[in-house]
């Protein structure tokens, strides 16, 4: 019954509230079997979370750059330098404040339509539901490993060959602001293919299996070829041998992780048709990547 009054939300959502006791028959506890008889009343009182994280989160008029848009979603191109939502360190200036200027509506889906995170310097596609309905579908969607992300990087390091990285990633035993490759993380998949090979980096075309926390530098790193830039995972800095003075001088202002999300791959939650969008690299990567060439 639940389910059908409000679609909105997904079921484990509901199963999770009636089993919290947020929901009452006739003003009496209930269970997730029970049946609503006609005139009965059914009343919620829930203090969601996930509809609580975009409480208190100014609106910002910082510029967005959007690629396509329509009453159920919205798919953007974030650049470096912007955090996704406000955390420690970062009160304001985020995304989240900046969706809540321009589309005032988020204010009332979950976690104001933000479905998936880029790292603050990682650019490129990122979707938003403006709805709580395709916010729900969105969700099952990343959880059914459904959304296709891609990604283009440069590393450091000549590849042979593009490969596969299945390696447990979870936070560091040492570094909790790190994540790492350990023993008892979460399960994470990336695919990777070479797309050109210069004489100290590589530039490759990524895949995810899944989304963990900074999951394509952990994995990069781990396999020993860092992405290039990378403050965190990234090691010294490679400066091949015969570059240029732009080149070098390039590689060492490049101050941030040289990783793109650059093409994006989902089903409508209207109708469920497939449907993508494609962005090309930002003017740091590619001047770089055309140094590289020379």
């Amino acid at each position: 019954m639940l389910a059908a009054c409000l679609p909105e939300y997904s079921r484990s959502r509901l199963q999770k509230w009636v089993k919290q006791g947020s929901v009452t028959l006739d003003d009496t506890g209930c269970r997730p079997r029970d049946t609503v008889l006609q005139n009965q009343t059914i009343r919620i009182e829930v203090d969601d979370k996930a509809v609580r994280a975009g409480r208190g989160v100014e609106p910002q008029d910082i510029p967005l750059n959007v690629v396509y848009e329509d009453t159920d979603l919205i798919a953007l191109n974030k650049p470096a330098g912007l955090v996704v939502h406000p955390a420690a360190g970062n009160p304001d200036g985020t995304l989240q404040n900046a969706l809540l200027f321009h589309y005032p509506e988020l204010a009332r889906v979950p976690r104001s339509g933000i479905v998936h995170r880029l790292d603050r310097d990682t650019t490129g596609l990122m979707v938003i539901a403006r709805t709580p309905q395709s916010h729900t579908d969105l969700i099952r969607q990343l959880q059914a490993r459904q959304i296709e992300r891609e990604y283009e990087a440069i590393v450091n390091g000549v590849m042979v060959a593009g490969g596969r990285v299945e390696a447990r990633i979870g936070r560091h035993p040492v570094n909790r602001k790190r994540m790492a490759v350990v023993t008892g993380g979460r399960e994470a998949v990336t695919h990777y293919r070479v797309l050109e090979k210069f004489h100290a980096h590589t530039h490759i075309q990524l895949q995810l299996e899944s989304g963990r926390t900074h999951q394509i530098r952990v994995h990069m790193a781990h396999i020993h070829y860092p992405v290039t830039g990378d403050p965190v995972y990234g090691g010294r800095k490679k400066i091949p041998a015969g570059a240029t003075p732009t080149l070098k001088r390039l590689l060492q202002e490049f101050t941030r992780q040289a990783l793109h999300a650059c093409k994006l791959t989902l089903l409508h939650p209207a109708d469920k048709k497939q449907t993508g969008w494609q962005v090309p690299a930002p003017t740091d990567m590619r001047n770089l990547l055309q140094e590289l060439r020379k």
